[in-house]
């Protein structure tokens, strides 16, 4: 290994703690290298690979589920699940922060962002929870936590991004994330009934909602809840490829928020295609900038050299898999999920593949770990987002943040030597 193999990493990580996005950083690095290395090349080539990330079937899911995402705000949709949520679970202990989890599993099934979600429940929820007496760096906490189960559940974009890297089917990837994303929310609600008894926290409701109340609130908000429902159905009778599914979505919700909910307006319109817009041009750049950045990768072999040092250093998958976890942590506390995934899924699933590790098993591990991190102190994204729209200080988010970190960590570890668990729908469906 040379000087310049390692340099181009060297200038990313350089760049990412001068704050520079890491998008740029790695077409910056990318672009040094080929420049001024030994192996130039004309920077158009860069570009030619910039455009062809984009120009995957399997990558227009990601405009398709955003925008879905964006019109379901618009369309009355997430308002109803919040009335459900608050219905079935708002009489539990620390009631509105069951609220919280259980609304990011709904709306799991519909934008599949976590950064969202937590922006989301951080505006609409927070200050709910403080007004009822909740701590609020506690409250950010569970809003964090709760976002990572919603890129668990299908259609996470975390997800689509794997399958991408690793050619594996789109389709498994997305029944296997039900029921991990569904130990999540349990496992959070648990932990947040024992901490709320302990401080009692009150409920967000007086009383359990009677039979009348719960079913009209699944009445008005059956149309929401069908949409997980009909995804799974549309993909294993082959109705739609999971891309279509996106637009499927799109379309369904725009008929549903118009012509049932009656609350979607035309002139929503403009602000719906804006917010969409700037939602999916961060994802994809960062998609453009990682297929430049790859070049490098697969120009030095890296990919190569990293799956025969494993095969050569490390013979046990159960090893393998504690070594990805703890790797993934650790990038995960610096990257985003979504670039992280772009970058090591490569690097590590021809090791996974030559262990003979399942590789649907072994992406919702990635996509669990590197959703985690971005809940974990000093620099996870969902963290970040939820303490810069409550405005709460990181050192009081972080002593609240640590049970709910390690019952997740503790969960991960599970569905890591129990691959049966994750393996369960995807078999039963398959």
């Amino acid at each position: 290994m040379t000087f310049w193999s390692w340099f181009p990493i060297v200038i990313l990580f350089v760049l990412f703690f001068m704050k520079v996005p890491i998008a740029y950083g790695m077409l910056i690095s990318t672009a040094a290298y080929f420049m001024w290395g030994p192996n130039s090349m004309d920077i158009t080539s860069l570009v030619q690979q910039m455009v062809s990330a984009n120009q995957s079937f399997v990558f227009l899911a990601i405009p398709f589920f955003t925008a879905a995402g964006v019109i379901f705000n618009y369309s009355g949709i997430t308002r109803r699940l919040l009335n459900l949520a608050n219905l079935l679970v708002g009489h539990m202990r620390g009631g509105m922060g069951q609220v919280n989890i259980v609304l990011s599993a709904l709306m799991g099934g519909l934008s599949g962002s976590a950064n969202a979600d937590a922006a989301m429940e951080a505006k609409m929820l927070v200050p709910e929870m403080t007004k009822l007496g909740y701590s609020k760096p506690w409250s950010c906490v569970v809003t964090a936590a709760s976002s990572c189960i919603t890129p668990i559940i299908p259609p996470g974009i975390i997800l689509i991004l794997y399958s991408a890297c690793s050619d594996v089917s789109v389709a498994k990837m997305f029944y296997a994330g039900y029921l991990p994303g569904i130990l999540m929310m349990i496992s959070l609600m648990v932990l947040t009934a024992l901490i709320s008894k302990k401080r009692d926290y009150k409920p967000a409701r007086t009383d359990k909602a009677n039979k009348t109340e719960v079913v009209r609130a699944l009445k008005d908000g059956v149309w929401a809840l069908f949409i997980p429902f009909g995804l799974v159905m549309g993909l294993r009778l082959g109705w739609f490829t999971p891309t279509e599914a996106g637009a499927v979505c799109i379309v369904y919700s725009v008929l549903v928020g118009k012509f049932i909910y009656k609350e979607l307006k035309w002139s929503d319109m403009p602000a719906i295609i804006k917010e969409s817009l700037y939602a999916t041009s961060g994802v994809m750049f960062i998609l453009a900038a990682s297929k430049a950045f790859s070049l490098y990768l697969t120009w030095e072999r890296l990919p190569q050299m990293v799956s025969e040092f494993i095969a050569t250093n490390i013979s046990q998958p159960w090893l393998f898999l504690l070594v990805c976890n703890i790797l993934l942590l650790i990038i995960g506390f610096f990257f985003d999920g979504g670039a992280a995934m772009i970058l090591v899924a490569p690097l590590l699933v021809p090791a996974a593949q030559a262990l003979g590790i399942d590789l649907i098993h072994f992406g919702i591990v990635m996509s669990i770990n590197l959703t985690l991190a971005g809940i974990t102190p000093p620099f996870g994204n969902m963290m970040f987002v939820t303490l810069s729209v409550t405005d709460t200080k990181l050192i009081d988010y972080a002593k609240e943040a640590i049970p709910y970190i390690l019952v997740l960590v503790g969960l991960l570890l599970i569905l890591t030597y129990i691959p049966g668990v994750i393996l369960f729908v995807p078999n039963l469906l398959s």
